[in-house]
């Protein structure tokens, strides 16, 4: 689940110049397996409604109780089956941390690891019912991300005692970013030197994908989650300090993804309702 203000994915964004980012607001939620359905319906001004505590995006909003970050979902799927997605997913940090780190040397690109280790409680429609492990982050930018990137990937591996996020990127400049971030039960971050970065398997649209492993471990793919031509989520295999782990992995190639013909593409799934009401 992301909530954008600035739909960075949505190609009405793109076409309209990204001027207003309050103009192209959207709540994303993906569910997968059996009854999965993905929603990011772009929304215009009139749908936002913003407070320190509370971000309302249309029919949909996510408010944190001082304890809890609380979403309450309800959008329409896109195609290849529409319908309503409804119901509530509840986050509880078991740490939370004040770390920013930097994607690029100006700061134009931010992270934000806010509950990099969590409990999640989802009772959505479709009969995607459960509690997990959870995670909460923010990315924030003030440029496109395909006029500073070309590719990168991102991963969050829980571990015994702590969990591991690991950043890499290329930057269009032709610097690269090579960031390892843990994460202790006790709240203690710490950044550290990540183990190698090793290749495996693309994806189905054929997305370059690697992520970090001990020396020898080539990581592999445990289910895919989002395939896209220009994305890949998945759980990921890999082991670390030697220890196994199973987590979230994104790749993104920016390059495939500032190509024109792709806007279109993307049109299909991502609806534009500029307008809204609110009772």
């Amino acid at each position: 689940m992301i909530g954008f203000i600035g739909s960075v994915f949505s190609p009405w964004y793109r076409w309209s110049g990204r001027r207003e980012p309050q103009n192209h607001v959207c709540l994303n939620v993906a569910t997968y397996g059996p009854g999965g359905r993905f929603t990011m319906t772009d929304r215009g001004r009139s749908a936002l409604r913003q407070s320190p505590e509370r971000l309302q995006i249309g029919p949909s909003a996510m408010h944190w109780t001082g304890g809890e970050l609380v979403v309450e979902v309800d959008e329409i799927s896109a195609p290849p089956v529409i319908c309503r997605v409804r119901g509530t997913i509840t986050l509880t940090p078991e740490v939370m941390t004040g770390v920013e780190a930097r994607l690029t040397t100006d700061g134009s690109h931010l992270w934000r690891p806010f509950a990099p280790i969590a409990r999640v409680k989802v009772d959505l429609s479709q009969g995607h019912i459960w509690e997990g492990h959870g995670y909460w982050d923010a990315n924030f930018g003030t440029a496109a991300l395909e006029t500073d990137f070309r590719f990168w990937t991102w991963g969050r591996f829980p571990l015994r005692d702590r969990t591991v996020c690991f950043y890499d990127a290329t930057r269009r400049d032709g610097t690269t970013l090579a960031l390892g971030v843990e994460v202790t039960r006790q709240g203690e971050v710490r950044e550290i030197a990540p183990p190698p970065l090793v290749r495996f398997r693309r994806s189905l649209w054929a997305v370059r994908r690697e992520t970090r492993a001990d020396p020898g471990v080539v990581p592999r793919q445990r289910m895919n989650l989002l395939d896209a031509p220009f994305y890949s989520r998945s759980l990921v295999e890999t082991r670390i300090m030697g220890e196994s782990s199973i987590g979230v992995h994104e790749a993104l190639d920016l390059t495939r993804y500032r190509q024109p013909w792709l806007k279109p593409m993307i049109a299909v799934r991502v609806p534009r309702r500029s307008g809204w009401r609110f009772d």
